[in-house]
């Protein structure tokens, strides 16, 4: 006598997106709890979750792995409808949203990549004595920190002083 075929809750199970996204049962529980994925329940408790967390769950490690915070990402995401799978427009409003705070990242890591050798070379470790970059310390006039690092123009500096 065959088995009764039994009905499967529709959705994957937290297995199976642990296996498609490659992230662990716990951080897929952990950004539930973060109210980044919003998987159904079964009636006996299991969660299911839409194929489309496969994609928002890859959208977090992403975002997570180039550094922005998880509300940064929970901010992003609650841009996504909730009631139907997000299309390729809602992602692409999405991503315009990261592209702006990535090209600010990029020309901040830019100026760190040209700068920091050479302020590390010369052996002063200090802005307030660097005779290099920061003589007389113009750069304290933007603010506190590593100005020049952080996006401030040296050549404008440079004018600013002896003006």
């Amino acid at each position: 006598m065959k088995k009764p075929l039994r009905l499967r809750p529709t959705g994957l199970s937290i297995g199976d997106i642990s296996d498609r996204t490659g992230l662990a049962v716990s951080a897929i529980r952990y950004y539930e709890d973060q109210k980044l994925v919003f998987p159904d329940r079964t009636d006996t408790g299991q969660r299911r979750f839409a194929r489309s967390d496969i994609r928002r769950l890859s959208f977090v490690m992403i975002t997570q792995s180039m550094g922005f915070s998880i509300a940064e990402i929970r901010a992003a995401l609650a841009r996504l409808p909730e009631n139907r799978t997000p299309t390729k427009a809602d992602w692409e409003h999405l991503s315009e949203l990261f592209r702006h705070a990535l090209d600010a990242r990029i020309t901040q890591m830019q100026a760190l990549h040209d700068r920091l050798d050479g302020c590390i070379g010369c052996g002063c470790l200090s802005l307030s004595n660097c005779k290099l970059y920061n003589p007389e310390d113009r750069a304290a006039k933007h603010g506190a920190g590593p100005r020049f690092v952080l996006g401030d123009d040296p050549e404008n500096s440079a004018n600013k002083s002896t003006s």
